[in-house]
């Protein structure tokens, strides 16, 4: 069992220390305590995560259709282009 480079005999030691400094009725409110800043730390962390991840999705996104354009040889890039001017000229057929 190792914790943050903390083995089992420090653990115990730190317990033991505790219980002593806080006393058998002050300890497991300090446990409950910590387990809720635990808690709340774990969710701020995976939030921050979150966000980063949202971030670089978006970036990979905006990416996509300006290594389109800079390839025009592209057979896709062509195709998308003929379909949107087949596009366009049907709209204004249908508008006139």
């Amino acid at each position: 069992m190792n914790i943050f480079g903390v083995g089992l005999p420090e653990v115990t030691v730190i317990l033991i220390l505790a219980l002593l400094i806080f006393g058998p009725k002050k300890l497991p409110e300090l446990g409950k305590q910590l387990g809720k800043t635990l808690k709340s730390l774990k969710k701020a962390s995976n939030e921050f995560q979150n966000e980063i991840d949202q971030v670089m999705n978006d970036d990979e996104k905006e990416d996509i259709p300006k290594t389109l354009e800079s390839n025009p040889k592209n057979k896709i890039y062509q195709d998308n282009k003929e379909l949107e001017k087949k596009d366009l000229s049907k709209q204004e057929n249908n508008n006139n």
